[in-house]
Formats: C-alpha cells, structure tokens, sequence
C-alpha cells in the first residue's frame, strides 16, 4: 500500500506534554515539516526557551540546547556565530521572548543575526498559573488581573512584530495564526520562508504565531480557537511586517 502521508522524521516518538487543545503541537509540526523539507534537518539546531515549551529538546529529532529565561536568541547567536553552516531556531513563549527576554531579541534583531525566531503569542503566562503577560490583551482577565488588564496601571499589550519590524536589520516578520486550517497553512508558509532566509543567509527572521491557552484562559479547546479569532486577531493583525526582499525589489 503507498504512503500518502506520515509524521515528520523532525519530531521524535516522545508523547507531548502540552494541555488538551494547546496549539504548540501543531506549530511544533509545522516547524519540524519546513526544516525536514528544505533539506536541513542533519543541520538543525534548536534552542528551547524557559515556559510551556521548555521539553521542545524532547520532540525535535536536532540538536538542542536549553537556554536560561529569555536568554534564547543571545545562546543561539553564539551557536550560528561558531557554526555558519547550521540552520539555527529558538523556539519561544511571549513570557521568555517579551518579558525576560526583551532585550535579548530586540538586540539579535538589531544586529541582524542570521537565526530563525519561532515566537508562540497566547496572551498569557501558561506555565507558571496564568498570570499577566506582556501580551495580555486590555481587560483581558488572568491570575494577576482578575478584574481585566488596566491599561492606566499596567500598559498597554507590546506588539512584537510591530517593535521589531521599525529596525533595518531584519529579513523577514510576519504574524500568523493556527486557529483553523487555512491559517495553519499560511503559518506553514511563513515559517519555511523564515528558515529560508537563513539558509541564504540573509539574516534575522521571526514568524509570530497567536496561540491559544484552552487551560489558562479557561475555556474549552474549541472556545479558546473562537476566542483568538475574535479578540487576538483584532488586536494583534495577521500579515507581514517585514520583508527586506520585497523592499529590495520595489526599488
């Protein structure tokens, strides 16, 4: 009988961890398909953050190296600095990427370094409890807002694409989703262009993905992907937002 479809020899046999309806094993996916199909899995090397996906050393069939909180992309810049020639990913929470580790990605986009930024956005602390992230959409109810974020008191939600997409150095931004097919192939889309980036060294790329936290949020699975779409999305516009090629070519 042929084999019309089979798992990704990117991702080992170990059983994910993550909650019911949490969408990290679908962009766990789409990250193992991209660097399996551009020919770089026997170059690949991760860098797992500090937050719901900190056992990402246990699912992708790479190298990896664990990173102190926040401290992903300055771990992975000294990886692809020693190593040209490896396809080098961190893989991150909005917690680790957008608190912590502000200054880190900030800088390594800055600088243009030739990494891919896997950022996984769901508006919330979803290791520790559910506290208030720097994503927390305004009034959005959590373990330390339990009357809704204020924004007199506690700011406004950071937009990362957005930030990152004002310096020159980058390659590549985008923001995508994975709440319902057609925006899971898009994601796949960005992604794979992301890792492509590097692999002709063009440098810095990220692709911001909105998530869900069914658990934290306090929702079913099927409610949590309603509700990304009807208050993540607004908030947060899917689209690119940097595309140095295409800026390249209109001149």
């Amino acid at each position: 009988m042929a084999v019309v479809f089979k798992k990704t020899s990117m991702l080992t046999d170990v059983p994910l961890h993550y909650c019911p309806g949490c969408t990290h094993g679908i962009i766990h996916r789409l990250v193992a398909e991209s660097i399996e199909e551009l020919g770089a899995a026997d170059k690949a090397i991760g860098v797992a953050p500090v937050g719901c996906a900190v056992f990402a050393y246990n699912y992708f069939n790479c190298d990896m190296q664990e990173a102190a909180h926040g401290r992903a992309p300055a771990v992975a810049t000294g990886i692809k600095r020693v190593n040209r020639d490896c396809v080098v990913f961190t893989y991150q929470g909005d917690g680790d990427l957008a608190s912590i580790g502000t200054a880190e990605i900030v800088h390594a986009a800055a600088r243009g370094e030739n990494i891919t930024v896997i950022f996984v956005n769901n508006g919330i602390y979803g290791m520790t409890g559910g506290q208030m992230a720097p994503t927390t959409l305004p009034g959005q109810v959590t373990t330390t807002s339990p009357y809704g974020r204020d924004t007199s008191h506690c700011g406004y939600p950071i937009g990362i694409s957005e930030l990152l997409s004002t310096l020159k150095a980058p390659s590549f931004i985008e923001r995508v989703s994975v709440h319902d097919v057609k925006n899971v192939v898009n994601a796949k889309r960005a992604i794979k262009e992301a890792f492509r980036r590097q692999i002709d060294g063009k440098g810095f790329s990220l692709v911001e993905v909105l998530s869900t936290c069914p658990t934290n949020w306090g929702m079913n699975p099927l409610d949590a992907l309603k509700w990304l779409e009807a208050n993540m999305i607004p908030y947060y516009p899917l689209g690119n937002y940097k595309d140095r090629d295409k800026e390249a070519a209109s001149k």
